[in-house]
């Protein structure tokens, strides 16, 4: 008895940390670099191996690329993160493990170029905002107050 309940004790705190790890984890197929980059792979079906699906900057581009692939891999049925992003390109047909990445990796980095050039576009707009500096040999304008 007192190894039944070891185990079941053990089994429910492997449980909550796959729990606790699933909550950090924003979106299905990918997972965070401990420096901070995302990445996604997938694996074969009924095979071992996996599909490299690599390495983005953004969870939502790696996301993407996963989306890609499972949609190749598993068809129209395939769960996917953003089933509104998808656009299928006629029909499905098989597809080598090679052109799935291919694919997939596409998808991820435009998405993650197009994320990545709004973060730098929206903090350097912040920046020019911020770094506007009055100039002090100019006598103020009543007439252009900064009150609103």
């Amino acid at each position: 008895m007192e190894g039944d309940c070891c185990t079941s004790s053990e089994s429910v705190s492997t449980t909550t940390s796959r729990k606790g790890s699933q909550r950090e984890k924003p979106y299905r197929g990918i997972r965070m670099r401990k420096w901070g980059k995302w990445v996604a792979e997938i694996r074969e079906p009924n095979k071992r191996s996996r599909i490299w699906l690599g390495s983005y900057s953004t969870p939502m581009a790696a996301a993407r690329a996963y989306d890609t692939a499972v949609f190749y891999l598993r068809g129209p049925s395939a769960r996917l993160n953003f089933p509104e992003f998808l656009v299928a390109e006629g029909e499905l047909h098989d597809m080598s493990a090679a052109s799935i990445r291919k694919k997939a990796t596409e998808v991820g980095a435009r998405v993650d170029a197009l994320e990545t050039g709004l973060i730098s576009s929206q903090l350097n707009s912040s920046k020019q905002s911020s770094n506007k500096k009055p100039d002090l040999n100019q006598q103020p304008n009543p007439e252009s107050s900064d009150e609103d």
